[in-house]
């Protein structure tokens, strides 16, 4: 398992909001995942009226318009006509407003009524710490052949002082359908022990640099301070490198 790069980059860095969402996959099994949020049974009925407005509004402002093109070729360009073609642009223009304020409408509707939820769910989130995870997983193939794949989940930034992850493969064996099972489970379990190894070293070293982080920075929020604190961080990871160069641990 190759190791990541200094832990220490995300020092004080806090998830992004993705990880609740569109980022979720990119976290392995162990991490968990969050509590979902009931759907109530009011949101579709919010939603669908924000549609049907939203279809309405396009229509209506349609017609406006085409009215009053009509009438200012028919009858000359007064006020009703430039009103009738206006307030139909107006509408066309924003029809798509409606689908948002229903949105809008049905996420606090059900920000107060799962309070708890959300809470929870961000919670969850803070608690994930910016370090790498290795992971193995298995899958079938359409022959019957069982590929092995060894995992990395990498923390990226994603913003100002923000981290993701990205899900990358770094090892991926293919073991013949005719191979014994044992061989094939024996084989996964010793990347599953690799994997977590490497994992908690990782914690390992992300600690060491968060515990120097935490100390030098004392409660001040000023940016000398948080470049103080962050290269604290980095000497103090740096004297365990050292240390472990000069007596390894000890690994399985």
């Amino acid at each position: 398992m190759d190791e990541a790069s200094n832990p220490a980059e995300f020092v004080g860095y806090q998830p992004d909001e993705r990880l609740l969402g569109e980022d979720l996959d990119k976290l392995p099994a162990a991490a968990g995942r969050p509590p979902l949020v009931p759907r109530g049974h009011a949101r579709g009925g919010i939603v669908g009226a924000g549609a049907t407005l939203t279809a309405a509004s396009l229509v209506i402002g349609v017609l406006l318009v085409l009215l009053g093109v009509v009438d200012a070729i028919s009858s000359g360009i007064d006020a009703a006509p430039i009103v009738a073609i206006v307030l139909g642009a107006l509408l066309i223009s924003t029809h798509w407003g409606w689908v948002h304020v229903a949105e809008l409408t049905a996420n606090s509707l059900e920000g107060r009524s799962h309070a708890d939820v959300i809470e929870r769910r961000q919670q969850w989130l803070a608690s994930i710490e910016p370090y790498t995870r290795f992971e193995v997983s298995t899958e079938v193939q359409d022959d019957g052949s069982i590929a092995i794949c060894s995992l990395r989940h990498r923390p990226v930034q994603s913003g100002e002082e923000r981290f993701t992850f990205v899900r990358e493969i770094e090892q991926r064996e293919l073991h013949p359908p005719d191979e014994p099972a044992a061989s094939v489970t024996e084989r996964a379990e010793a990347l599953r022990r690799q994997a977590a190894l490497a994992t908690e070293r990782e914690h390992e070293r992300y600690e060491v640099a968060a515990d120097a982080y935490r100390t030098a920075l004392l409660g001040r929020e000023d940016e000398e301070q948080r470049r103080l604190a962050q290269r604290a961080a980095s000497e103090a990871l740096s004297r365990q490198i050292n240390s472990n160069l000069r007596d390894p641990p000890l690994v399985e």
